[in-house]
């Protein structure tokens, strides 16, 4: 009998990406035999400091505060760019590989893509992380530049904090590529920009976390009823259910602008570690297959998986869904008057 994968481990089933003590095991068991004259001390302390920081442990922090960027959404990612950037290594000719040192700063790069989702403690007027949402990349760019000279990688800084803008919107890609000098600091950030998008998107619950949690945080953020130039209210997303039927589109925009197109194809480097296959992109297109199925028959019952949130809050999903009440009543009574 086959078993069913667990709803905090990666699409393998072998690494549980809740756990940044088994995530960082998995991504040193890939970089040492194939960086084997790099050291790996600074990514072993951006691990222990991203567990204190989520955890609400570092001064200067409050911890992590959204339901769907969370700690588990966090080192996903950051282990499927551990086997992108591996992949690309072993494929890669002699003068295009990225060599160790970058390899683990873009890792680093991953570990803390989300952190501007973070408050800090002096923003006394923000309640939750994801009213951050349209600014945390520029957010984590301005983190990356202050904590990475603690690690001894202060010369990197010039390059995270551009390279991180390839998991967000702030910027195009061709407006960051600009900013680089070195293709392979280019070729590092479309292999960020891809895990970020196909470890999210091949999540087990992806589904219910774009549901339940994801539209909580549209809705904090401003991004479901974001405000027109001319000062009116408007619905791009109307509830949890409405932001699953634009899913599709999204999911195949995703697919052909941003991983064909901007990222130039980069998620196919995992296929050398898998024997021709790409578990990240079947996941996803089970995914799909299965949101077609529950919207054919508009049967939201299908959807009954409710993954644990690693959140540093007491029962975040309550308190997230208190303020999305109350910003609703304010927005739309501010539309009225």
């Amino acid at each position: 009998m086959t078993r069913e994968r667990r709803s905090d481990f990666d699409v393998t089933d072998t690494v549980q990406v809740s756990s940044p003590a088994a995530v960082l095991a998995a991504a040193e068991a890939l970089f040492a035999p194939t960086w084997p004259s790099t050291a790996l001390e600074p990514l072993r302390r951006a691990f222990e400091h991203f567990e204190r920081l989520f955890a609400g442990e570092v001064p200067g922090f409050h911890g992590v505060d959204t339901v769907y960027h969370d700690r588990q959404h966090t080192l996903d990612i950051t282990l499927a760019l551990a086997r992108l950037l591996v992949g690309f290594e072993r494929q890669a000719v002699p003068a295009a590989r990225l060599g160790g040192e970058r390899a683990v700063v873009a890792l680093i790069t991953g570990l803390f893509h989300d952190v501007g989702y973070l408050r800090r403690t002096e923003e006394s007027e923000s309640r939750n992380g994801a009213e951050f949402t349209r600014v945390h990349v520029s957010r984590g760019a301005r983190f990356l530049q202050e904590y990475l000279p603690r690690i001894g990688l202060e010369a990197w800084v010039p390059v995270a904090r551009e390279i991180i803008h390839f998991t967000g919107y702030e910027f195009s890609p061709a407006q960051i590529e600009s900013r680089l000098r070195d293709r392979r600091d280019v070729l590092a950030g479309h292999l960020l920009g891809t895990a970020d998008m196909i470890a999210q998107m091949a999540d087990r619950c992806y589904l219910e976390k774009c549901r339940d949690r994801l539209y909580l945080e549209f809705v904090l953020g401003g991004v479901a009823l974001p405000t027109s130039a001319d000062g009116q209210t408007e619905v791009r997303y109307a509830s949890g259910l409405d932001l699953l039927r634009q899913t599709p589109q999204f999911i195949e925009d995703v697919r052909s602008k941003r991983l064909e197109g901007e990222f130039g194809g980069a998620y196919r480097y995992l296929e050398v570690l898998y024997g021709g296959r790409n578990p990240y992109m079947e996941s996803i297109e089970r995914n799909l297959q299965f949101l077609r199925r529950v919207l054919r028959g508009e049967n939201w019952r299908l959807l009954r998986r409710r993954p644990p949130i690693f959140a540093a809050t007491d029962d975040p999903m309550t308190t997230m869904r208190g303020l999305m009440v109350s910003y609703l009543k304010r927005v739309w009574s501010n539309a009225r008057s």
